[in-house]
């Protein structure tokens, strides 16, 4: 800050209930100016996964996946989770059960209530004379399938500002835009729950299904762009066949790296129970798990791990080429190794 504005600042704070003389959009940057001696909240996380945290709040995180994949099943565990310690390889992190609200914008009204009372509640307890009245106000569910997509964004705000859940599940957020390509609508609805995450101390839980091609399993249109750039986490969902076995794992994260995925099966009941892992025939390599990138630049460790040959990868970009602009070479590597993800692009610089 130069010796001008500080000698402002220190006037204004010397005759604090004044009228001030810096221009409102001067001390809203004020506000925001990051400094390594600002006290900020530490963050808070909602789970554990495998013991690492995860889903925090004031975030969103994003769950994918084909057509049923098993999205479903995964947000009915995080719900139960909330209520109960433990599901799964899910773990609450604090003591206090958490409030939910799960928003289903895709399924009849019948559905949802069938999941709600016999899969979640189930879940939290087996028999249902021990679900107590408790339980169940912990929970807010809303069918909106049938709402007007305008309106679906404005009731969706007014339910968290309503009953301020700890976590909200957005079951999908697709249903939230009139068209999924429309780049400045996808915009404003990531910034709007990006607002209502960080103003109501939750996180938002945004479910949006994969391209419908096998081998494309990039987040549907524009607005999957949008929550791929702004997501805290994402969560990729895959039903494994023949042996009909559900996988969940993490594919991108902005700290802790889960490096162990989630296997589970449905019992005789209807409720998701712990499973073994791949089989032969079924994918074992991250880079099997990652159809979009491209494995002309990949080099494959000793351990089964890869990474990006950068050398050759930034070669490739700088062909035909003596110097090219930061913009342009990001476009080139990003094109040539199919890296979507701007921060992932930038990891491959450090």
């Amino acid at each position: 800050m130069d010796d001008k504005v500080m000698s402002q600042l220190d006037v204004e704070l010397a005759h604090a209930g004044e009228e001030t003389t810096l221009s409102p959009k001067m001390l809203l940057l004020e506000k925001m100016r990051i400094t390594p001696e600002k006290q900020l909240e530490p963050m808070e996380f909602l789970f554990r996964l495998f013991g690492r945290p995860c889903f925090p709040r004031r975030e969103l995180v994003a769950i994918t996946g084909k057509a049923k994949s098993g999205k479903t099943f995964v947000t009915s565990m995080l719900m139960a989770c909330c209520n109960m310690r433990d599901v799964l390889s899910f773990h609450r992190e604090h003591e206090p059960p958490l409030r939910v609200l799960w928003y289903d914008t895709e399924q009849s009204d019948e559905s949802t209530q069938d999941i709600l009372k016999n899969r979640v509640f189930r879940m939290v307890a087996p028999a249902p004379d021990l679900f107590s009245q408790r339980s169940g106000e912990l929970f807010d569910v809303f069918n909106v399938r049938a709402v007007e997509w305008k309106e679906r964004r404005s009731l969706l705000k007014e339910a968290v500002e309503r009953y301020g859940p700890d976590l909200v599940i957005v079951d999908g957020i697709r249903d939230l835009v009139n068209d999924i390509n429309d780049g400045v609508l996808a915009q404003e609805v990531m910034e709007e729950l990006m607002h209502l995450a960080t103003q109501k101390n939750c996180c938002i839980v945004c479910v949006l299904h994969q391209n419908k091609g096998s081998e494309d399993h990039n987040l549907r249109g524009w607005i999957g762009t949008e929550l791929m750039n702004k997501a805290f986490e994402v969560y990729a969902c895959e039903k494994m066949m023949p042996q009909r076995v559900f996988k969940l794992e993490q594919t991108l994260t902005r700290k802790y790296d889960i490096e162990q995925t989630l296997y589970f099966e449905v019992n005789e009941q209807g409720l998701p129970q712990s499973s073994v892992g791949p089989t032969d025939g079924m994918a074992t390599t991250k880079t099997e798990r990652l159809p979009s990138i491209n494995r002309d630049y990949i080099v494959h460790e000793d351990d089964g791990s890869w990474r990006f040959d950068v050398h050759r990868l930034f070669l490739a970009a700088f062909q035909n080429a003596d110097e090219l602009q930061g913009s342009v070479l990001r476009e080139r590597v990003m094109q040539l190794s199919g890296i979507v993800i701007p921060f992932k692009y930038n990891q491959l610089l450090h």
